[in-house]
């Protein structure tokens, strides 16, 4: 039927005639048929809206239907936006304005280290930013920030219908694909050319078609909270007590991502708009052993991270938000495909690798931006079967190149602050240089190529993977020799940041020299060693790394064979 018809009753054609259900007009059944929309979006928060605006900006007289579950957003991890993803919502979204007056400005990353006889985050080793950051990224509520782009999908003519929950979405490659859902009024059938799978970690395309893949060789799980109360980094308590740390950072210590690091686990503190902080911990489930008890979660939350020097100053007094507190296990896994004749995964949907470094929101951003252009170019005459090739060619090449690149053993040496700070540099550096810089040169279209999917990105890829198995093998022989984490504590390490231009060349080589000097020093006691066997997470051994049972961080555990 024409678009018009769809905002009220259109009659009955076929057979096949069926019903969806107006979300903008007046509350009543209207009748459309099978091709009724171009687009259904499965999920109304930030990847499924997202999506959507960039399908009606590139062609307003598509017909975008989103379906969301949620009467409302609550709030929801993804809350520490960096570079590529604040480069998304700002440039691309045209969100800059509405973050700034509703969020707040993160200013950079920042870990803090401990090891016996450190008492409070004054003495523990720190790694962060000296100054404030110098490319904008935001600390983001995502109920408020959701909220915001479901809404402005729907000024520019998406259909939302809320709330509704997908039953079965059926696929027919190359014709309508059926999406089933349950609302308020009864069962309803919707059909479309192309179905968007935003739907999350649900994963809903994935899990019903079998396309799910659990990463076993990153074996990690998480538990987090909202908490009120939470000492300010930039307040006046930790000023007077610690003048000389206090005054030691230029810049602005409580908006950063802060990191509290231990052997096999991090814990992130996000602060979010209005005072509520966001506080929670990931932890390599062959290193550390999540402690069990019938104390609440949030108790037990609170008891570990409070064994952390830093973590104590920070949540002495911080009181959990009653009913947010959270746990997801065995957070890594991938799906294939990913895209196909009449539908494509973004976001979540499509993979997920760890929420170190905050890359979640990045790889949407890539998502997003490559499945609107295929649909874009499918809808103006292209064939579907490359496009949808080259979709999953690349993302899956990105998935796996990212995760050995970055995160593979990356548990075993983060809580080494000597190691930590070797690899944070070039993790860092070598992000600007090959990833940030490339949307500030070529524009949003870049968006399209996600990390390492491209041929120029294998000789970078290549150095990370290297430099990021050698650090694990160095901090393995320091576990041996009982030196892991030995600087832990008195030391500060404060960069003056870096750029997404030339410039970031000089810090990334000064790093490169200092992971070859730890090479010459103490690397060579690996060098000829075999590799370790692989650890599954079901073989492991439970009591490794840092409980709350064991109160002094740099207590070493006996050493972990590396995936």
């Amino acid at each position: 039927p024409p678009r018009s018809a769809v905002n009220g009753a259109v009659r009955a054609v076929s057979p096949d005639t069926l019903h969806l259900h107006p979300a903008n007009p007046p509350r009543g059944m209207g009748a459309v048929t099978l091709d009724s929309a171009d687009v259904i979006i499965v999920g109304g928060s930030l990847a499924g809206s997202a999506t959507a605006m960039l399908l009606l900006q590139g062609n307003p007289q598509l017909r975008v239907v989103i379906v969301e579950k949620s009467e409302a957003f609550t709030r929801r991890v993804g809350e520490s936006t960096v570079e590529i993803s604040a480069y998304f919502l700002g440039r691309v979204l045209g969100l800059t304005r509405f973050n700034n007056e509703t969020q707040l400005t993160k200013q950079g990353m920042r870990f803090w280290f401990a090891q016996p006889g450190v008492r409070d985050i004054a003495e523990c080793s720190e790694i962060g930013g000296r100054y404030l950051s110098r490319i904008p990224a935001w600390q983001v509520d995502r109920s408020t920030i959701d909220e915001e782009v479901l809404e402005r999908a729907r000024r520019l003519g998406a259909r939302v219908i809320r709330p509704a929950k997908v039953r079965e979405v059926e696929l027919t490659p190359g014709g309508v694909q059926r999406v089933h859902l349950a609302t308020a009024d009864g069962t309803q059938t919707l059909g479309a050319r192309w179905v968007v799978d935003a739907s999350g970690f649900a994963c809903l395309l994935a899990r019903q078609e079998g396309w799910l893949r659990p990463n076993d060789e990153h074996p990690t799980s998480a538990c987090w909270a909202r908490w009120r109360k939470v000492t300010d980094l930039d307040g006046a308590e930790l000023a007077r007590r610690h003048p000389d740390w206090f005054h030691a950072c230029q810049g602005i210590r409580a908006t950063a991502t802060n990191h509290l690091v231990g052997d096999g686990w991090w814990a992130w503190v996000i602060p979010l708009k209005g005072g509520d902080t966001s506080v929670g911990v990931v932890f390599d489930q062959r290193r550390v052993t999540w402690p069990e008890g019938p104390a609440p979660l949030g108790s037990r939350l609170k008891s570990f991270l409070c064994a952390h020097p830093a973590g104590r100053d920070l949540l002495e007094n911080a009181e959990a938000v009653e009913g947010d507190v959270r746990w997801r296990a065995n957070l890594a896994y991938s799906c294939s495909p990913m895209a196909g004749d009449g539908y494509v995964l973004v976001g979540d949907a499509a993979g997920f690798i760890d929420p170190f470094y905050s890359p979640g929101m990045d790889w949407l951003s890539f998502t997003v931006t490559r499945a609107a252009d295929l649909i874009l170019r499918h809808h103006a005459g292209e064939p579907v079967g490359p496009l949808a090739a080259q979709y999953n060619t690349d993302f899956e090449r990105s998935y796996q190149r990212w995760f050995q690149a970055v995160y593979r053993n990356k548990y075993a040496w983060m809580g080494d602050f000597e190691l930590m700070q070797v690899g944070f540099r070039l993790d860092l550096g070598l992000y600007y240089l090959g990833v940030v810089s490339q949307p500030f040169k070529l524009g949003p279209a870049a968006l399209r190529h996600p990390v390492f999917s491209l041929p120029p990105s294998r000789i970078p890829c290549w150095l990370m993977t290297t430099y990021n198995r050698r650090l694990a093998a160095m901090a393995d022989s320091r576990r041996e020799r009982g030196q892991f984490g030995r600087r832990n504590g008195h030391q500060r390490d404060l960069l003056a940041g870096f750029l997404p231009d030339p410039s970031s060349v000089r810090p990334v080589l000064r790093a490169i020299l200092s992971w070859l000097s730890l090479e010459v020093r103490e690397g060579w006691r690996t060098w000829f060693r075999a590799p370790a066997a692989a650890v599954r997470p079901r073989d492991a051994r439970p009591g490794f790394g840092w409980t709350p049972r064991v109160l002094q961080p740099g207590s070493p555990p006996a050493p972990v064979p590396r995936s």
